[in-house]
């Protein structure tokens, strides 16, 4: 089977990074164009990223020579890909116009950035949780006036440790859960020599991410009625976040109050046995076991734990009743992952899988 080309908009920022290391042995994907800002353009992708190069496996040799282009050109890039991943560093009106064009030029978009994610018929997806929210494509088509382009997003990253936790869990209907999460510095596409002043430090803001922590699991929960997406309306969500110094990996601190409180071993027999439509697929980049539970009160960590199914899984402990809510429990996800390129082209797997991208 011939493989389908993926451009990569924004490939030489951190996530377009990790978009090109997750591509090099791709069952079903390879890089067939990468472009950035007009700066770039016309450089090598190895001259582009420069001493840049941020993963921890070295650079694929087939990009290094890829002559990067102007993310602006569409029609030219449209001509080399089947679908793109977009991970593009402008302003929301930018992204949200660059990416529409992309669309209209009968390319599927999918997208890293915030910039669509309450488009009302854009889905919003995490694979396991949401899968149906892609039937709302066929609407947002009609709006464009496309055949095969569209756009999908993924959420943001500090939503996956906590999120399908409670997913998992919602016969018995959670009405508050608080969190706060402890969020890797690669979040703000950063590593230490960049922000040197990350180290020894804890930094109890970040901008914009407690209203996404708080509504967007709610857009995840929502249903389509009338060709756009509604939210659910609980549970009522509170969230605190801070950045601390970790190189990749958002921690969450999560309690929980039910309308009908499950007993432990529920909870836990749930959270083991839970699966969505990419294990059932067997979709290449899909966890085999998406919850993992640890029995030790001092897991999961991020160092040790991140990594879990090769950064798609996430990872639950210190499960225990509460004083003042029912339960509360500690989440983990690997922000870069699970919560950026990897969960995007787990999406794309399923939008292939699903007829959306061929």
């Amino acid at each position: 089977m011939a493989k389908l080309k993926a451009g990569i908009l924004g490939a030489t920022g951190m996530v377009g990074q990790r978009f090109i290391q997750l591509l090099e042995n791709h069952p079903w994907f390879e890089v067939g164009a990468v472009a950035a800002s007009p700066r770039s353009a016309g450089k090598t992708y190895e001259e582009a990223v420069g001493g840049r190069w941020k993963m921890d496996t070295p650079m694929p040799e087939a990009v290094k020579n890829m002559i990067v282009m102007n993310v602006n050109d569409v029609a030219d890039v449209a001509a080399k890909v089947d679908f793109c991943f977009s991970a593009v560093d402008m302003t929301k009106d930018e992204i949200r116009a660059i990416e529409e064009a992309y669309a209209k030029a009968e390319i599927p978009v999918v997208s890293n950035n915030s910039a669509h994610r309450w488009t009302p018929d854009v889905p919003m997806v995490v694979p396991e949780l949401n899968p149906e929210h892609i039937e709302v494509i066929k609407f947002q088509k009609e709006r464009l006036g496309t055949k095969k382009g569209f756009i999908a997003v993924k959420p943001n990253c500090s939503i996956q440790s906590y999120t399908p936790a409670l997913h998992a869990l919602r016969e018995f209907e959670p009405e508050v859960v608080v969190a706060t999460t402890y969020q890797a510095i690669s979040g703000a596409g950063k590593n230490f020599n960049d922000w040197p002043e990350m180290i020894d430090n804890v930094i109890p803001y970040i901008g914009g991410e407690e209203e996404k922590s708080e509504q967007e699991p709610l857009r995840i929960w929502g249903h389509i009625e009338d060709g756009k997406i509604v939210k659910a309306e609980g549970p009522v969500i509170t969230t605190q976040c801070i950045r601390v110094p970790v190189t990749n990996g958002h921690m969450a601190a999560v309690f929980v109050k039910f309308k009908k409180k499950p007993t432990k071993e529920q909870i836990l027999e749930k959270w083991a046995s839970f699966k969505g439509v990419p294990q059932e697929l067997e979709l290449p980049s899909a966890p085999k076991q998406f919850i993992k539970y640890f029995e030790e009160d001092n897991r999961p960590q991020t160092k040790l734990d991140r990594d879990y199914e090769r950064g798609m899984g996430v990872c639950m402990g210190r499960l225990r009743e509460d004083t003042v809510y029912d339960y509360k429990f500690v989440g983990l996800s690997h922000n870069t992952l699970r919560g950026a390129a990897g969960g995007a082209v787990l999406t794309a797997e399923l939008l292939k899988a699903k007829g959306y991208i061929y």
